[in-house]
């Protein structure tokens, strides 16, 4: 019998794909709710404000000057912030006990914080 590869501890997925039930523990990672997702048909687990990229961050990504590398540099100094180095570390922790998936509503989530945030759980 073929070996199987056990499921990934941790996926992204964007928010507006209905919930799957391999999804295990459902964190929303952007600072702003969603447009057009009701509250009641998110199946939200957990909003850790703290590990969102700021709105100065965001706003600059999202303008005429942002540039993904130089954007991961920043984003990579905002993660080392107590508040949001302590979310980053029970994330972890809780990626150990079990799947978590990533939601977004990043239209191409390769290149959004979401690619920076999956990085550093996964190299710890």
């Amino acid at each position: 019998m073929p070996h199987t590869p056990p499921p990934p501890r941790l996926r992204v997925r964007r928010i507006y794909e209905p919930p799957e039930p391999d999804d295990g523990l459902r964190v929303l990672v952007d600072r702003l709710w969603p447009r057009g997702i009701a509250k009641a048909d998110a199946h939200i687990d957990d909003w850790p404000k703290a590990l969102t990229p700021s709105d100065e961050l965001r706003r600059w990504y999202h303008g005429t000057e942002g540039e993904f590398e130089e954007f991961r540099r920043r984003y990579e100094r905002e993660l080392a912030e107590p508040a949001a180095a302590e979310a980053l570390s029970e994330l972890r922790a809780r990626a150990a006990e079990g799947p978590v998936t990533l939601l977004t509503a990043a239209k191409d989530p390769s290149v959004s914080h979401t690619a920076v945030l999956t990085e550093l759980l996964e190299a710890r």
